[in-house]
């Protein structure tokens, strides 16, 4: 049994009764441990297969786990019970109220349910999908949580119609016989509490619980797996506090360090070595993440010598950065399958793409990248422009009349095919509509002679989009700085381009470039990773590249509550210790036209930057 562990991982596997926490950070081999485990107690402690649960996050974790352990044994994993909790539950559930597959809602569904219902109740939005998936978050958060709807203040709309939304779909699962996944989780939780018989059965059947990536776990699931627990307490949790970024989805870190309050007598192991990054990564890692203070204290150590590893360059422009990691790329410092470019969110993405694009460098997004020129703010500058090069759409004059407001009525285009003369003839007899009219064929005229870049400016400034956007946002109960992101970046990507023309051909190239990449990701095998931090948690590769190392995206500039920075740093601490061999880190000084400051991350870890 001692093959190939250190003297923590031994006690780990060895510990028999009672509950455990095993403190396991990057690379320091939990996998192996949790699978050693489940054989000593079938083996050495005698324990009945069928009685031991390993329960994980994600479906592929389970499979990757269940097939580790089978190599070791065969026979006896078989019984031994490998899924994610919303498996588990599942299973739970079936045997209590009779379920099938075609009770669980597929997305697709839950998506066109949610669209039917505030259709219904005809809400005044400017991007539908936007409100759905937030709508849809914001319900699963709320779950998970276990918060009264009467005491949550949601983001995505006001709380008079999220309390609707919620229940509304609500009513209509129940009407459908439908339950989604956070449902799973809350009628499990429910059903312990109401029937302490079905517990007890499930207490019998699963005496031993093991739970990989415990730091991802939400108060729901940790209520119902204590439950479950009950009464031998055999729970054997294996995460890293210091990895817990998932707070939007009600994962805490906090619920991980309570554990010992929770059981006097749990054991806790640290697994401190790394074998994973080279030791530069690893210190590089400690002294960024002991910057926490709500974190089990822990020392990081590298079982690799390896140093030199780590490089950090600051560059005028984001473009110039990205230009760096394509040269690294095409130097072949590693494989393209072992290469991964990470960022703080995936609007950052677009830029690389479009650059990597260029070059023919295959890549494979992890993210749904938001298409920039498909965004609503895109359409309004579209029809701006469309008009300058001479659109007289109905269409198009309706999108932007009144953006800024110019009290225009929609009855005023009576035709599909806009005359500015016909236009102010409606108005004929007041003056102050037809002199908006006319500085509005003013401003089209001024346009037409601009390049894309100007023309955005003008739109901007000239014309009055921007206040446009404020009185918008203000109206919406929602933060500016959101859409301002948006058309900056919109104005930014128009910069290279001469002529409107060459800008809406790059437009169009890049969406079908975007789209026929969406259809091959599934087939890529030799490409790029782009990731959020967030998606790169549980990845590792040889040469990590990671941009946009500024303040205001990692730390993002709304993190300004202490847990919130907390968590933004334990991003960032995930984010490098995905390198195996090499780390790179790109500091543009500045992003869509903004001045931009080195993140606090490292000068908090002392990194010597060098000018790229």
């Amino acid at each position: 049994m001692k093959q190939n562990l250190n003297d923590a991982q031994m006690q780990a596997v060895l510990h028999l009764d009672g509950p455990m926490l095993v403190l396991a950070g990057p690379g320091s081999g939990k996998t192996l441990v949790i699978t050693r485990r489940i054989e000593h107690l079938i083996k050495s402690a005698g324990v009945d297969s069928s009685h031991i649960l390993v329960i994980t996050f994600t479906k592929a974790a389970a499979n990757e786990m269940k097939e580790r352990f089978l190599k070791r044994m065969p026979i006896e994993g078989k019984r031994v019970a490998f899924g994610t909790f919303h498996a588990v539950f599942f299973q739970i559930l079936k045997h209590a109220y009779h379920y099938t597959a075609a009770n669980i809602i597929r997305e697709e569904e839950r998506t066109q349910l949610m669209r039917e219902l505030i259709r219904s109740m005809r809400l005044d939005y400017e991007d539908e999908n936007e409100l759905v998936q937030g709508l849809l978050s914001e319900i699963g958060f709320l779950k998970n949580s276990r918060i009264d709807l009467e005491h949550y203040y949601p983001a995505s709309c006001s709380k008079e119609v999220f309390a609707a939304a919620a229940r509304g779909y609500a009513q209509l699962l129940n009407r459908q016989r439908k339950i989604d996944f956070d449902d799973m989780l809350v009628y499990t939780y429910e059903l312990f509490l109401e029937r302490k018989d079905i517990l007890a059965a499930w207490q019998d059947r699963y005496r031993y619980i093991l739970i990989d990536e415990f730091q991802d776990i939400n108060r729901l699931q940790y209520d119902t797996v204590r439950m479950l627990a009950e009464p031998g307490q055999n729970l054997f949790a294996v995460g890293d506090d210091d990895q817990s970024i998932y707070r939007f989805r009600g994962a805490k870190p906090e619920i991980m360090l309570h554990m010992p309050k929770d059981y006097k007598n749990v054991q806790i192991v640290n697994l401190s070595y790394n074998y994973r990054c080279p030791q530069d990564v690893v210190q590089l890692a400690d002294k960024i993440i002991r910057h926490n203070r709500e974190r089990f204290p822990k020392e990081l150590l590298a079982a690799k010598e390896h140093t030199g590893s780590v490089t950090a360059e600051i560059f005028a422009r984001q473009r110039e950065a990205n230009q760096r990691v394509i040269e690294r790329i095409r130097d072949k410092e590693a494989p393209l399958c072992e290469t991964a470019v990470l960022f703080r969110t995936n609007t950052q993405a677009r830029v690389l793409m479009e650059q990597l694009m260029e070059y023919n460098i295959p890549f494979v997004a992890r993210d749904r990248v938001p298409n920039l020129y498909e965004h609503w703010i895109a359409k309004d500058l579209y029809a701006y422009i469309r008009i300058a090069q001479g659109s007289r759409s109905r269409q198009d004059f309706l999108k932007i009349m009144n953006r800024p407001k110019r009290y225009l009525s929609r009855e005023s285009l009576d035709r599909d095919s806009v005359s500015f003369e016909a236009w102010q003839a409606f108005y004929a007899g007041q003056p102050w509509m037809e002199e908006r009219i006319e500085r509005l064929h003013e401003d089209i005229l001024a346009i037409k002679k601009m390049r894309p870049f100007a023309a955005v400016n003008y739109i901007r400034k000239a014309i009055g989009y921007d206040g446009f956007l404020t009185e918008y946002a203000a109206y919406r109960k929602m933060e500016s700085e959101g859409l301002f992101e948006v058309l900056e970046a919109l104005q930014e990507s128009s910069r290279e381009f001469a002529s409107f023309e060459a800008w809406f051909a790059h437009r169009k190239e890049y969406q079908e470039k975007l789209s026929e990449q969406y259809k091959a990701r599934q087939e890529q095998r030799e490409a790029v990773t782009l990731a959020t931090f967030h998606s790169a948690k549980g990845l590792e590769f040889d040469v990590v590249h990671i941009i946009d190392v500024n303040e205001g995206i990692t730390p993002y500039k709304k993190a300004v509550l202490l847990p919130d920075m907390e968590e933004e740093r334990r991003m960032f601490y995930v984010a490098v210790t995905r390198a195996k061999k090499r780390l790179h880190l790109y500091i543009p000084r500045k992003i869509n036209n903004h001045d931009m400051e080195t993140s606090r991350f490292l000068k908090e870890a002392g990194v010597r930057t060098i000018n790229g």
